[in-house]
């Protein structure tokens, strides 16, 4: 009899235990940490004769931490580190004569041209959602800014030749600008808008205009977990 009331104690002590962790637990969720997101991008500012020719585009994937400062959890800040590809497709010939880049409008016709840059990003958020530890589809609102590091460059001319260049040096390594998710459950808008230049000391050839043209990259943002 002592040794089933001993069982029945331990059992229900383990049982006490293992609910208490699990509320624990519930009480310390964190949300959308690992993310994927593709954009539409645009040039803003670009010089007169410049102009989009083709779906210029982005993707970005990262994993940011999320710091919760109040209890309910739902609100606070979100400090990442993630990769960014953008290409642009437009009429900006960009080629290299004697070891110098050379920016000019595309004459003739021609079948592709772009540039890509790569970045190493770090994004910082203030994080406001609905969330609580057993709901998983909320309202969510994240704005902040994303610093990106370009530790790579091409551009690619498709005419009667093929002109590459990598590594375009005018490009600016460091890029920053303003961030902004919105959305419901999985379906949710990003948008970014830089803030500083993309090119720097870069001039249109012919007319020696400079170009200052910024990023502004418009589309969906997915968060995995």
């Amino acid at each position: 009899m002592r040794i089933r009331l001993l069982t029945y104690l331990l059992i229900g002590m383990y049982s006490f235990g293992l609910a208490q962790t699990k509320d624990s637990l519930a009480t310390k969720y964190l949300e959308d940490q690992i993310y994927v997101g593709i954009t539409y991008n645009v040039l803003n500012k670009r010089p007169a004769g410049i102009s989009p020719n083709g779906f210029s585009n982005g993707i970005f994937i990262g994993y940011i931490k999320d710091l919760p400062l109040n209890e309910e959890r739902n609100f606070g800040i979100g400090i990442g580190l993630g990769y960014g590809r953008n290409t642009y497709f437009q009429n900006l010939k960009i080629s290299e004569v004697n070891n110098s880049t050379v920016f000019e409008p595309v004459e003739g016709t021609f079948t592709r041209n772009k540039f890509s840059l790569h970045s190493i990003e770090f994004p910082f958020e203030i994080r406001w959602r609905t969330s609580t530890p057993s709901k998983y589809k909320f309202w969510r609102v994240y704005s902040g800014i994303k610093f990106g590091y370009v530790f790579g460059s091409n551009a690619k001319l498709k005419q009667e030749r093929t002109i590459s260049v990598i590594n375009i040096a005018e490009v600016n390594k460091f890029q920053y600008g303003l961030t902004l998710s919105l959305g419901y459950g999985t379906w949710n808008v990003s948008a970014y808008y830089g803030l500083n230049e993309i090119f720097s000391d870069a001039f249109i050839e012919e007319s020696n205009t400079p170009i200052v043209a910024r990023e502004l990259r418009v589309g969906l943002i997915f968060y995995i977990w």
